[in-house]
């Protein structure tokens, strides 16, 4: 039998590969011989997205609801994907960083502009009829949403800013969990009483989100971006491709779901309340958040109109 020059160097690569962690070359040869062909539908695992989309209702616009949502979902797994190449990247290279900042500054431009899906896809009555089921559930509960905050930022950033000044990076991460912005949300103002919603989403979620947030309490982006060079650091290009991030995320993607909001819960025609409890109007809008990843790379007349609107 013939081999060509090109098929033996493959052969000598597939050899060399199996040799590397010990394992026989005949052996996944022969599998190779008996498995199918992949098709389009096996790789992208077709059939099971597509039947995800449950319904609670008869409604046929909850559908829309659902399935805007889960693609929300397939966003920031693309986002936290790209996050961690950048926090893993060792001895980081101010291109690589660059690169991968434009494709997570993508993914949410992308995520900013699709609100008109749900905002004007959705018929108000029928909205106000299925939301009902949902209840005590919420978009606040979007443990993905958390873990990017937590890989963007250095978590002083992400503590309710009336108690800022009380936690510092020696501070327990227990304690600076309990401060964090939006641990306000799901309080009762008066007693401090944590609602259902935050109970259910801590008791879900609680202990990845203090790992994470210790894991990434010295690689977040904001580190990684500290570690090039400071040259590079000073690029006018650069500085832009952090405070588009910055302002993307933490002003139009959130006052475009704001909008959303107010269009099908404060229309006059249902309780004005959220799905969770929270108190909506001023968990969401980001002049009362005052979430901002790079607080540094803004002045300080830009820090104090964040998030007013115009």
């Amino acid at each position: 039998m013939n081999i060509s020059e090109n098929t033996e160097a493959v052969l000598k690569q597939i050899e060399l590969k199996y040799e590397s962690i010990n394992q026989k070359t005949e052996t996944h040869l022969e599998g190779l011989l008996w498995s199918k062909p992949i098709t389009y539908w096996d790789y992208i695992q077709t059939d099971a997205l597509l039947n995800l989309q449950i319904q609670r209702t008869t409604l046929p616009d909850e559908m829309v609801f659902i399935m805007y949502h889960q693609v929300n979902e397939l966003m920031f797994k693309m986002i936290l994907w790209e996050m961690h190449q950048i926090s893993y990247s060792q001895d980081i290279k101010t291109d690589f960083f660059a690169e991968r900042l434009t494709r997570i500054s993508r993914y949410f431009d992308m995520l900013t502009t699709s609100f008109d899906i749900m905002g004007d896809g959705m018929e108000v009555d029928q909205y106000l009829k299925f939301r009902n089921t949902l209840t005590p559930a919420s978009g606040f509960q979007s443990a993905q949403y958390r873990l990017i905050e937590f890989s963007s930022t250095d978590l002083i950033n992400l503590i309710d800013h009336r108690y800022r000044e009380t936690i510092d990076r020696n501070t327990p991460y227990e304690h600076a969990f309990e401060h964090l912005y939006w641990q306000a949300a799901g309080k009762d103002y008066h007693t401090g009483k944590k609602s259902f919603l935050l109970e259910e989403f801590e008791r879900k979620y609680k202990g990845v989100f203090l790992r994470h947030m210790e894991e990434y309490n010295s690689i977040n982006i904001w580190q990684k971006f500290k570690q090039l060079p400071e040259l590079d650091q000073k690029n006018p290009e650069l500085i832009k491709a952090m405070r588009h991030f910055d302002h993307t995320v933490n002003i139009t993607w959130v006052m475009g779901h704001l909008n959303a909001a107010r269009k099908y819960i404060d229309n006059g025609q249902g309780s004005g309340e959220a799905t969770g409890g929270s108190d909506w109007k001023k968990y969401m809008h980001p002049k009362y958040q005052r979430r901002i990843f790079f607080p540094e790379l803004w002045n300080e007349e830009e820090l104090a109109s964040w998030g007013v609107e115009k």
